[in-house]
Formats: C-alpha cells, sequence, structure tokens
C-alpha cells in the first residue's frame, strides 16, 4: 500500500466506531433506521478507495425530523437562558472529549492534515462555544423601545440547517450553536460529500442531553433532502452555506413559503499589497492563508493585489513559496496541504488551471496535473499565476483549490476599485505600513470582513458576505439574532408592563 492510501488504516478505530451510525438518522432523540434505501459512497481523497457508505434521507425521512422539531418547539421556545447556556456547556465538554476522533474523521473523508484538523478544524469549534456562551450570557431578549414599550426577540422557530463539506464541524457548530441560544429547534441536513464528521457531531450532541427533537440530523443530498427541509412549510427559517449558485437555488424555493433564508456562500478575495510593506512576510502570509485547507476556503485570499513598483519581487516570492509548500498525506504530522476532497472538485481545479493558461496569464509554478511523486489521491499542484487580467476567470470565478493569481496595479484607487470588480464580496485583506490608508482601503471594500497586515479575525466577531457572497451573519451575538423573530409590545399608560423575561 502506497504512503497516500494509509489515512483510513491508520485511523481505522474512529472508522470503525462511526460506521453504525452511517446508517441511522438522528431524529427525535434516537438513532433511527431510514425509510429508504439509497446510499452515497464515502471516499477517502487520498487514496481515491470507497471506504464506507452513508444512507441518504427521502423526503419522508426528512419530514420525520421536522415534525419532531415542530412539536418539541413548542415548549423549547420557553427553555430559559440558563438552561441554554447549560446545553451549550455541555455540547462544549463532550466535544472537547472527542475532538481526537473528529480530527481523524475529517481526515479520512475530508483529506485535512491531522495537524490542521486538530488545530483548525476542531479547535475552532470550541472557540465558538466560548464565543455563544459570552453572547448568549450579555444577549438581550426584551429592552426598552420608549417609556412605555417593548421590544421582544422571540426564536423563529424549527430551523433547517444545511451545512458544506469543507469546514464541516465549523460550519455545523456555526449553525447549532446559534439556534440553540437563540431557543430554536432544528434540522441539520450536512453535506453528504462528508458525512462522518457530521455523524459524531450529531453524537456529541447527544452525549449533550439535550430534550428529544431539539436536534435533529438527517443525511442526504440537496437535491432530495434539501429541497424537502427547505420546502417545508413548517420551517420558520434555512440557514445555509455552500456555493453560490446552490444558494441561489435554495433562496428561490424557500421564497414558495416566505421562509426566512441566511446564506453564507461564494467568495474571491482580494488581498491589496502596497509598496511600503514588508514584502516577504506579507506574501508568505497571503500564500499560506491562500494555500491553507488545500484551498477549500470560501474567505481565501486568492487574488494579490501588488503595487507595481514590488509586483515582480512579489512573483518571484510567491513561486518560491509556492514550491516550497509540501504536499502529503492526511495521516502525517507538519504544516503540508493534503488532497482536494474528491474527483469533482479536483477536475475543476484542473480545468481552471487549463483556462488560466488559455487565457494568456503567466503560469510561474504549479499547472495541471499531481505533484511529483502522488500518482494516487485528489493532489492538486500549488499554483501561481502572474500577469492575470482582472477580467480574466481564474481572477472571477471560484476555483477552490491551491492556486493563486497575482495582479498589478498602480494607485489606491485602482486597487479599490479592481479588488470590488467581483460578484463576490465576502473578505479582503490589506497590507500597509501606512494605517491610515489601510483604514480608509478598507472602508471603501464591499466586503464582509477586512484583515489588515494578518490581523486575526476577533473571536464571536459576525462572519458573512455582501452581493453574491450572502446574507445575513454567522457567529457570536450578530449569529443568535440570524435566529430571531423582533416583536413590538406597544402598551397604554394605565396598562404598562415591566421587563420580566430574561429568557
Amino acid at each position: 500500500m502506497n504512503v497516500e492510501s494509509r489515512t483510513a488504516m491508520v485511523y481505522a478505530e474512529s472508522l470503525q466506531e462511526i460506521r453504525p451510525y452511517l446508517n441511522r438518522f438522528f431524529i427525535n432523540g434516537k438513532w433511527e433506521a431510514p425509510i429508504g434505501d439509497a446510499t452515497h459512497p464515502i471516499i477517502d481523497p487520498s487514496s481515491e478507495c470507497e471506504i464506507a457508505r452513508c444512507s441518504m434521507a427521502n423526503q419522508a425521512d426528512v419530514f420525520r425530523a421536522v415534525e419532531a422539531a415542530r412539536s418539541r418547539f413548542e415548549s423549547f421556545q420557553f427553555a430559559s437562558r440558563d438552561d441554554r447556556l447549560s446545553a451549550i456547556s455541555r455540547f462544549g465538554s463532550a466535544f472537547q472529549m472527542n475532538a481526537t476522533a473528529m480530527s481523524e474523521l475529517l481526515a479520512i473523508e475530508l483529506g485535512a492534515p491531522i495537524d490542521l484538523a486538530k488545530d483548525g478544524h476542531c479547535d475552532v469549534v470550541l472557540a465558538h462555544v466560548v464565543d455563544f456562551m459570552r453572547a448568549l450570557s450579555d444577549f438581550r431578549f426584551e429592552e426598552r423601545f420608549d417609556d412605555i414599550s417593548i421590544l421582544r426577540h422571540e426564536p423563529i422557530g424549527v430551523c433547517g440547517l444545511i451545512t458544506p463539506w469543507n469546514w464541516p464541524p465549523n460550519q455545523i457548530a456555526l449553525k447549532v450553536l446559534a439556534a440553540l441560544a437563540a431557543g430554536c429547534t432544528m434540522v441539520l441536513k450536512p453535506s453528504e460529500v462528508t458525512p462522518m464528521s457530521a455523524a459524531l457531531f450529531a453524537k456529541i450532541v447527544e452525549e449533550s442531553d439535550l430534550p428529544p427533537g431539539v436536534f435533529n440530523m438527517v443525511q442526504g443530498t440537496g437535491p432530495e433532502a434539501g429541497s424537502a427541509l427547505v420546502g417545508h412549510p413548517d420551517v420558520a427559517m434555512v440557514s445555509f452555506t455552500g456555493s453560490t449558485r446552490a444558494g441561489k437555488s435554495v433562496a428561490a424555493l424557500a421564497a414558495q413559503n416566505v421562509t426566512r433564508v441566511a446564506t453564507e456562500l461564494g467568495g474571491k478575495s482580494a488581498n491589496i499589497l502596497f509598496e511600503d510593506i514588508d514584502l516577504p512576510e506579507a506574501v508568505q502570509r497571503g500564500v499560506t492563508y491562500c494555500f491553507e485547507n488545500s484551498g477549500q476556503s470560501c474567505d481565501a485570499p486568492t487574488r494579490m493585489f501588488v503595487q507595481r513598483s514590488r509586483y515582480e519581487d512579489a512573483v518571484a516570492l510567491a513561486t518560491t513559496i509556492a514550491e516550497n509548500q509540501k504536499v502529503g498525506p492526511p495521516c502525517e504530522n507538519g504544516n503540508h496541504i493534503g488532497p482536494l476532497v474528491n474527483s469533482t472538485q479536483f477536475d475543476h481545479v484542473q480545468t481552471m488551471i487549463q483556462k488560466g493558461i488559455s487565457e494568456g496569464a503567466r503560469l510561474v509554478t504549479g499547472g495541471l496535473g499531481r505533484p511529483v511523486g502522488h500518482n494516487e489521491g485528489y493532489y492538486a499542484r500549488p499554483t501561481v499565476f502572474a500577469d492575470v487580467s482582472n477580467e480574466m476567470a481564474i481572477a472571477q470565478e471560484e476555483i477552490f483549490g491551491p492556486v493563486l493569481v497575482i495582479i498589478p496595479f498602480d494607485t489606491e484607487e485602482e486597487a479599490i476599485r479592481l479588488a470590488n470588480e467581483s460578484q463576490y464580496g465576502l473578505a479582503a485583506y490589506v497590507e500597509s505600513a501606512d494605517m491610515n490608508r489601510a483604514a480608509r482601503v478598507a472602508s471603501k471594500l464591499r466586503v464582509g470582513t477586512v484583515r489588515i497586515n494578518g490581523a486575526p479575525i476577533p473571536d464571536g466577531a459576525p462572519f458573512g458576505g455582501y452581493k453574491a457572497s450572502g446574507v445575513g451573519r454567522e457567529g457570536g451575538r450578530h449569529g443568535i439574532a440570524e435566529f430571531q423573530q423582533v416583536k413590538t409590545v406597544a402598551q397604554s399608560v394605565s396598562s404598562q408592563l415591566s421587563l420580566c423575561r430574561t429568557q
């Protein structure tokens, strides 16, 4: 067996422990058998081998889960703040106990290198637990509007949660914990590409001892289970993370029942490097962020704009960094990148690289095919294009692989214009020694998050985008508010009520 095929064997214990839950759905506090017999293969992307199969829900399975959530909402909407805080705390403890198994499953099904799975994918979930508990503790569920009127923030109802494959436990936690904090019940439909980590997440929720029906999970495809969930009349809100194309379909279907939709969609983030910076540090940071998770991050800085006086130096630095980027098996420790998640994603990345070549961009390193020494697995070559025009497909379309494009600019105004010339608006990055300029540029970028000189995103900060990158925000106080309705209670002076609910 080649080294690239070892992952499932190295983590065989975690794989065997999750297998029984791959042909069950978590509904009303129990692991229920599916009604239909449809299954989906689980592929180890490091070997291209099928390692298990997962049952796929049909409409009847989804409707069972929605009914469980609807029935439980009648009482859970009145759960106290303390009860919800306790539930989130129990989840955090249970997740920490299962973090090693979660990391290993992510290495197997996603191809995430084990160190990234531990320190990135899993640690961020524990950070969300802390952030949501802080936000819930401070959340004002009732507030005065004027001397005699009250605004109430109430749970919206049953929520359909649809999550992607690229950061599985992170995206699931952002939705589940926010809905739980808001007082909602829910049905989770995770990606069929990464069902093992989702099944373990459901097991962790089960260990958290929530009332039956608060959290439900069905595995399934988007066209079958996802559509049934979005179109169900008892679903009050859908929170969706995925591609812009799929997000548009979700919004159109939800509109038939006037269902609220929150979406976090695609991105093509700009990284603006001004000439006054420490260039090696900024380029290293930009390339590293771009290639992290094998480039499969919606907010990756995939468009590097460099002021012309430093442009060729930046291209040379990026080339060296990309050529030194190690690619290796998920089961090995280190800061390497792993394979892409599946053949569909691998083929898409190859198609986009060919488009860049055909459009006339200068391929300075990487390119088509697998890296040297990788004859199997969905490994892509770390790739850098220079002399890219902002109108090229590789500068406008989401590639979702380890591919960086570099574009020169002359003036601050041009950099802002080029950065904003995109259908997307999820994130942007600015590198400058002049903090006044950095702040000025940040204020003019039409995106949801701007990171200046590599600053980390604050814990609990709202995350989401402008334009085709979605509607709504996730994380912290703003994430909880997405799952609530606002009610105005107007009173006469003679019947004035006091603020009596802390929820």
